[in-house]
């Protein structure tokens, strides 16, 4: 089913596939960028895309965002650097001050990236028990406390700070959003080890200091700008995912028209040819959600679509990760050994329906918009 695009937007997708194909299209080019997969992020190539006006290009409306999301997924294009930037950057747009815009808006067109910290070790999926704390003095603020699995802090630019600044944890008040540069002193970045490399971090504030203006929006509403962005995060996730879950769809797809067993390619046994039906209509039906909740965000960006963002972050990470699964299975020993890229799409499914809030938490928050 076609997804009608403009002029403009078709000539996007179609050169970002053609970079794709030809900076990472063969598994030595994304080796040599990523350290054999130890790392989600090379500046080179994300300060090509950004000198392009990609960068640009792809923020001027949620449509065009999960565009180059679906792209970049697809084409294993090693930029992690950007989902999480954009999310901070939409995030600025909303609740920012003019200078903040200046710097944070115009840093990311630019090519550079961000961080955001939310995630403790006593406050995952619930947000509100947030116990980091940044206490109020003469000269701004100074922050004291741990974040843990923070995407992207060991080269960000600036983290986007969710800290307690008044209430209790559980309240959701009192929490206030702060713009604190990743070279403050005060803060240490420690990496944590993943199936999926380099990519998180642990944060550590002690007596770190930012002044009154690192205030992102108002002190003490950080909860309520949060909510105003779930339909740009969700939809940010849901978008890469799409794209990664198309590539590993593509992948089983070539190997069982190649692969034969008792002298016929395994993908003409029935089981096969279902499987893969099944997996295909997935995919179009997260096109189709992808695409239409964008629009609909594209159309009232104020409007917040808790039951629509909730639905694409659950059933794309959810297929994805499926798709993944099966196409292991699917190409059996092969699936499974390094020397081929399923084994990579299941560990970057596997993790989508973790972070972002976990697959449960949006099936809750599903429930509770029908008054359940």
């Amino acid at each position: 089913m076609a997804i009608d695009l403009t002029y403009e937007q078709r000539a996007f997708t179609e050169a970002v596939a053609e970079f794709a194909k030809r900076e990472a299209g063969t598994r030595e080019q994304r080796d040599a960028l990523t350290d054999g997969g130890r790392h989600a992020h090379h500046q080179g190539i994300y300060q090509q895309m950004a000198d392009l006006g990609w960068i640009e290009g792809a923020i001027e409306s949620m449509s065009d965002t999960v565009l180059f999301l679906e792209q970049i997924g697809y084409g294993m294009l090693p930029v992690g650097g950007f989902p999480v930037s954009a999310i901070v950057a939409a995030a600025i747009e909303r609740s920012g001050s003019e200078e903040q815009k200046k710097t944070v808006l115009g840093g990311f067109t630019t090519g550079r990236s961000y961080s955001i910290a939310m995630s403790e070790p006593e406050a995952g999926s619930d947000v509100a028990n947030l116990s980091c704390r940044a206490v109020a003095d003469d000269d701004g603020y100074v922050i004291d406390g741990q974040k843990t699995w923070i995407s992207n802090a060991h080269f960000a630019d600036a983290i986007l700070l969710v800290a307690r600044t008044g209430g209790a944890p559980g309240d959701h008040d009192g929490l206030t959003m702060l713009l604190v540069p990743a070279d403050t002193p005060g803060l240490r970045i420690s990496g944590i080890d993943t199936m999926g490399g380099k990519e998180v971090n642990d944060l550590y504030f002690t007596d770190c200091r930012v002044p009154a203006d690192a205030v992102v929006g108002t002190a003490g509403k950080g909860w309520w700008q949060l909510m105003a962005g779930l339909n740009v995060e969700r939809l940010i996730l849901a978008g890469l995912m799409l794209g990664t879950a198309r590539r590993a769809f593509d992948d089983t797809l070539a190997y069982i028209k190649e692969r034969k067993q008792f002298g016929r390619p395994i993908g003409s046994f029935q089981v096969l040819r279902h499987r893969i039906a099944d997996l295909a209509t997935e995919i179009e039906c997260c096109r189709l959600l992808v695409h239409r909740t964008a629009e609909l965000v594209d159309r009232n960006p104020q409007q917040v679509l808790p039951r629509e963002s909730s639905m694409v972050k659950l059933k794309v990470t959810e297929v994805a990760r499926e798709t993944a699964l099966a196409g292991m299975q699917m190409m059996g020993g092969y699936g499974y050994a390094t020397e081929y890229d399923m084994e990579r799409h299941v560990r970057s499914t596997l993790v989508s329906t973790i972070y972002g809030g976990t697959s449960e938490i949006q099936r809750d928050i599903i429930g509770k918009t029908y008054g359940l």
